[in-house]
């Protein structure tokens, strides 16, 4: 994945990860997948963190699910 191509999957990421609850029509499962792929790519550390906060956000909110 090009640099430029990570960025703005981060930056989608990060808007849609802050805006959507359990209850949206599209399953957490999705958006988990995403954040995987991209935390599969080559990061640099600046991106590797807003990745490691996207997925306490979104742990946050699959932990919510299941209560």
């Amino acid at each position: 994945m090009n640099h430029h191509q990570l960025e703005k999957d981060i930056e989608h990421l990060e808007h849609v990860i802050s805006h959507i609850s359990a209850a949206d029509h599209i399953p957490l499962s999705y958006w988990r997948n995403r954040i995987d792929s991209v935390s599969g790519a080559a990061l640099v550390p600046a991106q590797a963190n807003r990745v490691k906060r996207l997925n306490a956000a979104l742990s946050a909110l699959e932990q919510r699910l299941k209560a």
